[in-house]
């Protein structure tokens, strides 16, 4: 257990340290020379170091929302990336999970025409988390946990990059990655309604603006102008957002430099990243999985369509506030739902790019609009079926497939424990 331990701490939750041991594999198979090796390895595991900075200045953002919302709603203040209690008592059994699910996962590649490796590092860790925690509400405990867990774990791993190819070639023009993300389920809607009442001769990115606005062009600017207003309207009715003695303008406007400049250097480490992983990691899809190809983290997809990521953005937030408002006030859920600022900009920002390559511009804005519908149910739902082990964790992070999948997991659960195991 102690390597095991060792493995899932230091290396399958560093994504850093995945990435440029993946870009050293493969560049070792390839036969490069030493010099080679360490400059690849080394610049693939900067460019995810980057990656990961420009994704945590854009959250840290986002999250001071969640929790001024939060407040104001009078819901549990999440204090983390996972709740404490069940971690304490389940954490063994996610990280056994993720360890089977992982060897499963590359049998699956190595043997079937799935041909698609997981390298996003945390998700390796959130899917069993959810799994399992589903798997616990189903009443499965002990190795029947464990195993079921990983199973269906490995499935995701392979399937959810997979069946979303196509969608993220015809969004990049580039079929040498996939897509490892929990925006799969979202994304499929939003292709899927892009490709009956979209028109792709309308790019979101041939969008004209006159020249003395040409700045919005620019996605760290247009991106930090939109959480700009976003903070000031939430600092309005959620006061909790700025500090005491405070000012909100300041608050707002260092909101909006802070998620602006996120996502520069977002790009700037998924320019390393791409640059260096791709041509690397073809040397273990040609020795080791045949045909394989390496599905990343979805800010891979935001330099492509990235006026695609902010109009999403605004589609998913406005829509899926508007039903977080209905379905409080109504009761639907029978809880507090907050909204999903998160996943609107993450998951919604991927599927805002899969719905442009279907349908453009009216693609992205109704395919995401539609999918942050579904957003809203999954969150609401699963919120409902994990209230013993992961509620407060769902509602933050929840309404993709990290949702769908607990889902499912409570479900087999539920099924294996009537037969007895």
């Amino acid at each position: 257990m102690g390597v095991l331990n060792f493995i899932s701490n230091n290396i399958l939750q560093d994504p850093p340290v995945l990435i440029g041991l993946i870009a050293m594999i493969g560049l070792i198979v390839q036969k490069k020379s030493i010099g080679e090796i360490i400059k690849g390895s080394f610049t693939a595991a900067f460019g995810m170091v980057i990656l990961t900075e420009g994704v945590n200045m854009m959250t840290a953002v986002v999250a001071a929302i969640n929790t001024a919302v939060q407040t104001k709603m009078g819901v549990a203040v999440s204090k983390g990336l996972s709740d404490v209690t069940f971690t304490a008592q389940y954490g063994g059994a996610v990280g056994m999970a993720m360890f089977l699910a992982l060897v499963i996962h590359i049998l699956i590649a190595r043997f079937t025409p799935v041909k698609s490796i997981f390298l996003t590092g945390h998700m390796l860790w959130w899917v069993p988390f959810v799994i399992v925690a589903g798997g616990v509400e189903g009443g499965l405990r002990g190795p029947v946990l464990v195993v079921i867990s990983a199973i269906l774990s490995a499935l995701y791993f392979s399937l959810a990059p997979w069946v979303m190819r196509k969608y993220v070639w015809a969004a990049t023009g580039d079929d040498s990655f996939l897509i490892g993300h929990p925006t799969t389920i979202l994304s499929l809607i939003s292709g899927w309604v892009a490709k009956h009442v979209g028109d792709k001769k309308h790019s979101t990115e041939d969008i004209k603006v006159p020249e003395g606005l040409s700045f919005f062009r620019e996605i760290s600017i247009s991106g930090g102008l939109v959480m700009f207003a976003v903070d000031i309207v939430v600092g309005l009715i959620a006061p909790a957002l700025v500090p005491k003695g405070g000012n909100l303008f300041m608050v707002a406007f260092n909101a909006g430099l802070n998620f602006g400049g996120g996502l520069l250097i977002l790009l700037y480490g998924v320019r390393l990243l791409v640059n260096q992983i791709i041509p690397a990691f073809q040397g273990i899809s040609e020795k080791l999985v045949p045909g394989a190809k390496p599905a990343f983290d979805v800010p891979i997809l935001f330099n492509y369509k990235p006026n695609a990521v902010i109009i999403g953005f605004i589609s998913a937030f406005i829509t899926s506030t508007i039903l977080v408002l209905i379905a409080n006030t109504t009761n639907v859920f029978g809880i507090v739902i907050v909204p999903l600022v998160i996943t609107s900009f993450f998951e919604c920002g991927g599927a805002a790019i899969v719905g442009e390559g279907q349908g453009g511009l009216r693609g992205a804005i109704t395919g995401t609009a539609v999918a942050s519908v579904a957003m809203v149910g999954l969150v609401g739902v699963s919120a409902i079926l994990m209230g013993g082990t992961i509620r407060n964790w769902i509602l933050i992070f929840g309404g993709n497939d990290l949702s769908l999948w607990s889902i499912i997991a409570k479900f087999v659960g539920q099924l294996l424990h009537m037969i007895g195991l």
